[in-house]
């Protein structure tokens, strides 16, 4: 009851809201009323930031605490903060502040949702953004049909069990071809040994190693293996903040599959 009389009183008088990274920018624009908004990060109108339309117009601010001080906000949403002593200086004034979690499945988004809604009283916004993503979840089931592929960023890493990639790429009906749990660095002679049946590539706009900056695009027989086997490509607008917007990643990788 305290709770729900508390989110109420919020959803009549939102609070200030002020966020600290690109990340969370996302949670608060999708959420918080555009006047109760006293700033996003510098990054917020990024190319690879989601909601970087709505954004504009709205003060940009770094994450200090002089200038979070004179925003003068009520609430402050964070992905992670550097910088321990800023931590300390909202707890001192009181500032209530919402961390967005890593996710490492589709319940930690709904999670990181429903936190940020409830404490900007926007529940049914949030809601609401939650069905959206498991409507494409549920659109999107089996799309591959179980097929074998490996993800791969531009910097040479891929994404094993436990994190959110392998389930996006699960929610897509594909098997992860990484065994390994977590992050971790692909040598090239492993690629070229044991070649993936495919590839989904990370951080790219298409499936293409134009902009590698990763030592893979100076070795030809590399590139031509990833080039004639990838299969979909996650941008970093949909898929580098544990967020609703992962179904869109999910969808993107399932409608690769119809077109074949």
């Amino acid at each position: 009851m305290l709770l729900a009389a508390a989110s109420a009183r919020a959803g009549a008088n939102p609070p200030r809201v002020l966020s600290l990274g690109q990340c969370s920018d996302q949670f608060v624009l999708a959420l918080a009323p555009r006047s109760s908004i006293v700033g996003v990060s510098p990054r917020a109108g990024d190319r690879d930031s989601y909601m970087r339309n709505q954004a504009v117009g709205l003060p940009r601010r770094r994450a200090s605490t002089e200038v979070i001080l004179q925003a003068r906000p009520d609430l402050v949403v964070y992905w992670w903060l550097g910088d321990e002593r800023l931590a300390r200086a909202l707890e001192a004034r009181h500032i209530r502040t919402v961390r967005i979690e890593d996710a490492q499945n589709f319940d930690g988004v709904r999670a990181n949702v429903r936190r940020v809604a409830a404490a900007l009283g926007q529940d049914a916004k949030g809601e609401a953004l939650i069905r959206r993503m498991d409507r494409q979840l549920e659109a999107s089931k089996g799309a591959w049909g179980g097929r074998s592929a490996l993800y791969l960023t531009s910097g040479g890493f891929t994404a094993g069990p436990g994190t959110l990639i392998d389930s996006i790429m699960h929610a897509a009906g594909l098997r992860n071809a990484t065994a390994a749990p977590g992050f971790q660095s692909v040598p090239p002679e492993r690629l070229v040994a044991n070649p993936p049946d495919g590839f989904v590539l990370g951080f790219f706009d298409a499936p293409s190693l134009s902009a590698y900056q990763w030592s893979l695009g100076h070795n030809r027989m590399v590139r031509r293996l990833v080039e004639d086997r990838a299969i979909g490509a996650l941008p970093e607008a949909v898929s580098g903040c544990p967020a609703w917007f992962v179904g869109e990643a999910v969808a993107q990788l399932a409608s690769g599959a119809r077109r074949r």
